[in-house]
């Protein structure tokens, strides 16, 4: 099985993603080293940037991947030779080229405004062109499955010519994303038997929620290419997610692919963190809660076998199993949590009913431990006569200026702390009267402890917890912390958004400076 990865291409297209150079680079070297077989990197004659980062790119040596550039078949009424895109393609610096071509007579007639004859004369030029020049070729059947499915005659004629040509892969799109996991399956094991030899690939977008289930039932149907994005980006509502599809393919399929499937979860947060996005909790295998246990029969039970609540373990993908706390769970489920954070309490405890109400009085003021675990951690600590105090507040003030000129910093904060005998004091203005208390207490904080500069806040969230009390509504805030390889989250609620944010930042930089001692 070859898989091609498709981030800086088809997820370049995805809404709010804008990748640099750098990025690309990066993200190239991540997929290289997880083992993807080919990278399609973009389309050189589509935009400067991309034609720069290619340039770049043949510089940079590569363990095993192939990277591929991505175009069309050449314009209508010229020839190959005289098409600058194709050109780009050669020049790339690139051993694969993915060339796109129209399957459905629809985009044909009514999209490129050419006749039948002239779009199978593009595909064929295209690909004796370019397969002339000695590189790779997959051919993108760009909306095969619509295409089959409204003109199946005209659909096989395109794949007919894409074959004879020379295309060494061709890979069935589902470029509208609206094809069911029973079409896919029926028309793939139609292609198969007619082209028994011919190399087939799947390449599935997510408009009806079923890209991972259709490529998996291409795959039973005989492709031997799989297209997608690692973190499942893309165009509209995206492609087929491949972190999902490669865990499927070789725990549940059991089919090899020379990849080190314990290396998944970290590759996908590493490619998501370059690309500035977040990694959905409850994605499969690679998200935070795919092997997080909450309800007490739950924990009991992963406990006792852990095959009775998890399809696999999660160390095979590089993942971890969490513990989650709440007002539903019990002792049991507590000294599990405790245990894995390395505090041992007698079941018989009055310490441990102790920190189980005080869990239940938090929760029902408005906490929710489950996505905290930092304040969490702290807490106990607290509790159990651990904890070490880092800095204390002596005051803080904060202020606004509004109007304000655009573009200005509108809000100011002055603290003071101290640590041990002695005091700091620190001013600074930012974004907001939480940015400007951020900014103060980092600064202050330096003087101390130098190594906050490698602390960095890359996630906040506001969340109204009685919207009946409108503007004195409760409020919880959730504030995620990175610094180096770790990250963390902390919580804090009050009906005064600055003094949860205050909380829950406190909490975040205690946690970073325990772990850092």
């Amino acid at each position: 099985m070859e898989i091609l990865d498709t981030t800086l291409r088809d997820g370049a297209q995805s809404e709010g993603i804008s990748f640099s150079i750098s990025d690309k680079i990066r993200i190239v070297k991540a997929l290289d080293a997880f083992g993807i077989d080919i990278i399609e990197a973009g389309n050189p004659y589509s935009n400067p940037k991309d034609m720069e980062f290619f340039e770049e790119l043949k510089g940079v040596k590569l363990q095993r991947a192939k990277v591929c550039a991505f175009g069309s078949t050449r314009r209508k009424n010229i020839k190959a030779e005289e098409d600058e895109n194709l050109h780009s393609l050669i020049n790339a610096g690139v051993d694969v080229v993915s060339i796109f071509g129209k399957c459905w007579d629809l985009h044909v007639t009514d999209i490129l405004r050419v006749t039948l004859e002239e779009n199978l004369a593009m595909v064929a030029d295209t690909i004796k062109f370019i397969k002339a020049n000695g590189k790779e070729i997959i051919f993108d059947a760009e909306h095969f499955f619509d295409g089959y499915k409204a003109n199946s005659e005209y659909a096989i004629k395109v794949v007919d010519t894409a074959i004879a040509s020379g295309a060494d892969t061709i890979c069935l799109c589902d470029t509208n994303g609206g094809a069911s996991p029973n079409e896919i399956f029926e028309i793939v094991t139609a292609v198969k038997r007619k082209y028994p030899h011919a190399k087939l690939g799947i390449h599935c977008h997510n408009d009806i929620g079923m890209a991972v289930a259709n490529t998996m039932v291409a795959i039973n149907a005989g492709v031997e290419h799989v297209q997608g994005t690692f973190n499942g980006i893309g165009e509209r509502c995206g492609n087929a997610m491949l972190s999902t599809i490669i865990g499927n393919i070789i725990l549940k399929d059991k089919m090899h692919l020379d990849i080190d499937i314990s290396q998944l979860t970290e590759t996908a947060h590493k490619i998501a963190e370059i690309s500035n996005i977040s990694i959905d909790k409850q994605t499969p295998y690679v998200g935070n809660s795919a092997f997080a246990h909450k309800g007490g029969m739950h924990i009991d039970g992963v406990n006792k076998v852990s095959k009775s609540f998890e399809h696999v373990s999660p160390k095979v993908v590089g993942n971890r199993r969490r513990f989650l706390l709440s007002e539903v769970s019990g002792k049991n489920a507590l000294l599990l949590k405790l245990k894995s954070l390395g505090t041992n309490i007698d079941k018989d405890s009055e310490l441990l009913v102790d920190i189980l109400d005080k869990i239940k009085e938090l929760e029902a003021y408005g906490y929710q431990f489950e996505g905290a675990d930092a304040s969490f951690e702290l807490l106990i600590k607290r509790m159990t006569g651990e904890y070490k105090e880092y800095f204390k507040l002596v005051m803080y003030k904060t202020n606004e200026e509004c109007p304000t000129q655009e573009g200005e910093s509108n809000s100011f904060a002055f603290i003071k702390i101290a640590v041990g005998d002695k005091c700091e004091v620190s001013a600074a203005q930012g974004n907001g009267p939480v940015n400007a208390l951020d900014k103060a207490l980092r600064k202050a904080l330096r003087v101390f402890y130098p190594s906050m500069d490698n602390v960095e806040l890359v996630d906040y969230k506001v969340r109204v917890l009685d919207t009946g009390s409108a503007t004195g509504s409760k409020v919880r805030v959730l504030i995620e912390t990175k610094a180096n390889n770790m990250r963390w989250t902390t919580i804090g609620v009050s009906t005064d958004v600055i003094e949860a944010s205050w909380s829950a930042l406190v909490d975040s930089i205690e946690y970073y400076l325990s772990k850092g001692e």
